[in-house]
Formats: C-alpha cells, sequence, structure tokens
C-alpha cells in the first residue's frame, strides 16, 4: 500500500475532529506563558458555572435519548406534518419559543435530538435544520431577558423591569425571526415527507430511565435559574451514577473541554493591554459604533465574552444586548449556541455549511435589525 494513501490512526483522525480544543488551548496556554496572570482571573474567565450547566444538561439529555422518549416525540410529530416545509417551519418556531422560555442552550438539547430522530424516519435534510435552528435559537432567545446569558447579565445590570427590557428587544428578535423563517421557506424543499416504516419504532425503551432524565432537566434548569448550577451538575451526575451508569459513558466530555478552552483563550484575550487600549479609543456614546463594535466583538471572542468586555462602557444596556444578539449570527464562535448545535448534531460539514449560511445572514440582518430598532426606538 502507498504510504501516502493510508489513513491516520484512529487518535490521530478523533484530534483532527478536535480542532477547535486545540486551537483554543494552544491560544490559553499561549497568552498564560506571555502574559501570565494570578489565579483567580484564570478561574474568572473559566466560568465554572456555566460549564457545570452544561455537564447537567448533557447527562440529563442524555438519559431522555437513551430512554426512548426522543424517538416517540419524532414518530408522534413526523405523523402529523404534511411536508417537509410545515414541518421545518415546527422545528424552527419551536426552537425559537422554547429559547425564550428555557434559554437557548437548553432548547437546543431538546430540540436538536428530536431533529435527528425525525431524520433517521424520514427525508428531512438534517444538516439544513440544524444549521436553521441555530439561527433561530438566536433569534427567539434575543426578546427574553433569560433567552440567554449575555441578556441575563446586561438585564441585571440595568435593572430594568422584564418586561420593560422584553419590549425593548422585541424590534429586533421580530426582524431576525421573520428573517429566519422567511428563509426556512425558502431553503427547505416542498416535499412530502417520505417515511422509512423499517427505521419507525416509536416504543419507550425505559419509562422509569425516561422519568428520571425529564426531572433532572427540570431540575438542572430550575437550579441553573437561581445560581445554583454546580450543585444541579453533582446532584445530577450522582443520580445517573446509581441509576444510569452506561449513559454517562456516552456524555460528549470533549465539549465541556472544549468549552473551558474557549472560555480560558477568550476570556484572556479580552483583558490583554492591547485590547483595552484599543476600546478606550472609541466613542461608545455613538448608537452605530457600539452596534459594530458588540457585532465584531462577538465574531472574534463570541458574545458572552463581548458584553463583558463592552458591559462598563456601553451607555445603554439594550443598546448593547441587540448589538450582541445579533453579533450571534456570523462565524460559528459568534455565539456558543452555534457550537453546541453543531456538536449535537455531529454532521459532515456542518461548520462549513453553517458559515455559508449564517455569515450572509448576518450581513442582511445586522443592517435591517440597525434600521428598524432605531427607527422604533
Amino acid at each position: 500500500m502507498n504510504p501516502s494513501t493510508q489513513k491516520p490512526p484512529g487518535w490521530a483522525r478523533h484530534l483532527q475532529n478536535e480542532w477547535l480544543l486545540l486551537v483554543f488551548t494552544l491560544l490559553a496556554l499561549t497568552l498564560a506563558v506571555l502574559d501570565p496572570r494570578p489565579a483567580s482571573d484564570y478561574r474568572r474567565w473559566l466560568q465554572l458555572p456555566t460549564l457545570a450547566g452544561l455537564m447537567g444538561l448533557l447527562i440529563a439529555i442524555q438519559g431522555i435519548r437513551d430512554s426512548g422518549l426522543v424517538q416517540h416525540a419524532a414518530v408522534a410529530v413526523v405523523a402529523r406534518a404534511h411536508s417537509l416545509r410545515s414541518l421545518g417551519l415546527l422545528l424552527v418556531s419551536a426552537t425559537a419559543l422554547l429559547s425564550m422560555v428555557l434559554t437557548n442552550d437548553v432548547s437546543l438539547f431538546l430540540i436538536v435530538p428530536l431533529t435527528l430522530a425525525i431524520g433517521t424516519i424520514s427525508n428531512l435534510p438534517v444538516l439544513r435544520m440544524v444549521v436553521l435552528e441555530a439561527l433561530a435559537v438566536n433569534a427567539g432567545s434575543t426578546l427574553s431577558p433569560i433567552g440567554n446569558p449575555q441578556n441575563l447579565l446586561l438585564w441585571q445590570h440595568s435593572q430594568l423591569p422584564f418586561l420593560h427590557f422584553a419590549a425593548a428587544m422585541l424590534p429586533a428578535a421580530a426582524v431576525m425571526f421573520v428573517l429566519v423563517a422567511a428563509f426556512a421557506w425558502l431553503w427547505l424543499p416542498r416535499d412530502r415527507v417520505a417515511l422509512s416504516p423499517e427505521r419507525i419504532d416509536g416504543v419507550v425503551a425505559s419509562s422509569r430511565l425516561g422519568a428520571c432524565s425529564i426531572a433532572a432537566l427540570l431540575g438542572m434548569v430550575l437550579l441553573m435559574e437561581y445560581g445554583q448550577a454546580p450543585l444541579g451538575a453533582l446532584l445530577v451526575l450522582a443520580l445517573f451514577a446509581l441509576l444510569a451508569r452506561p449513559s454517562l459513558a456516552r456524555i460528549d466530555w470533549l465539549l465541556l473541554l472544549t468549552f473551558a478552552a474557549i472560555f480560558l483563550g477568550l476570556g484572556h484575550f479580552a483583558n490583554l493591554p492591547l485590547v483595552q487600549q484599543a476600546l478606550d479609543r472609541l466613542d461608545f456614546g455613538q448608537p452605530l459604533t457600539l452596534y459594530a463594535s458588540g457585532i465584531v466583538a462577538s465574531q472574534l471572542i463570541s458574545n458572552v465574552p463581548a458584553t463583558v468586555l463592552l458591559l462598563e462602557r456601553a451607555p445603554d444596556a439594550t443598546a448593547l444586548a441587540v448589538a450582541v444578539n445579533v453579533g450571534g449570527f456570523g462565524v460559528a464562535i459568534g455565539s456558543l449556541a452555534n457550537l453546541i448545535a453543531l456538536r449535537l448534531a455531529k454532521q459532515p460539514h456542518g461548520l462549513r455549511l453553517l458559515h455559508l449560511v449564517s455569515i450572509p445572514f448576518l450581513l442582511v440582518c445586522a443592517p435591517l435589525v440597525y434600521l428598524v430598532w432605531r427607527w422604533l426606538g
């Protein structure tokens, strides 16, 4: 066999698929060597409550998958759909609505596995749907003060009443959702849903595991809402260690390591003296400057770190909220929800398709949102 045609060993292929983990680990280590900081800074950048929340959600959703409840729900949803377009719009709308109440990452943990299950029994274009759901979760969560981490942070910082904050975000969220729905309508095929009878199995494999997993998910969301994510993660982990240990073996633990590396690398980068000096030269009292800065910063360091970076410099918290939520579109790193969606789906060429869609979407969405927001504001 020609050596040039030999495939790399399994571990090498696995590492090739973890390029985000490798890149951001290298970034974090390089910055730690070139610009050492106190241990307290690294603990703050690591965002342990966020990582704990993700761990608890991953465990609970894996239990729901293993119980067969997702497959059962998939059969029920497909039975009521008449076309791929209507099925897709139903999933997009459900994703957006759930993200307003359960936050963007929780809604993806629920909808993406359902989408994958539907794809196994029908001709639904799974990768297209996952990309659309990543867009929809960003649009839907924009409206709610608790829809995503950046909104929660800015809502608490602004001390606005819940409904006042939501009203301020409504024009931007409406434009974003209309664009996502219109794009879904144009992009999804009009074909009827074609079922694969040999793959349909709507039987719940374990009602006990399903009930425990749903209870764990609800408890995790509740504890996250009250700032007790580490406690919730420990309780969920202990529950599954006792009752469903095989599910723990199927958790995507490398996803947690990837987010830890991203948090450390981007958190340190945002606090470099050169970055701070560049921000000092900008006039954030100008609405367009603040808007553009929030979007650009989100493309470089993700929208949650961008919010932290600009929080004390922005004179208007809701204006910054609009900017960083729009900045969730574009490159995958713009919102961690994009990475969660792609990681849950594990579809070939997912990152490429997301960028082919999301970057043009940002270029269309950003000016439209700004014009509507300024006109109505």
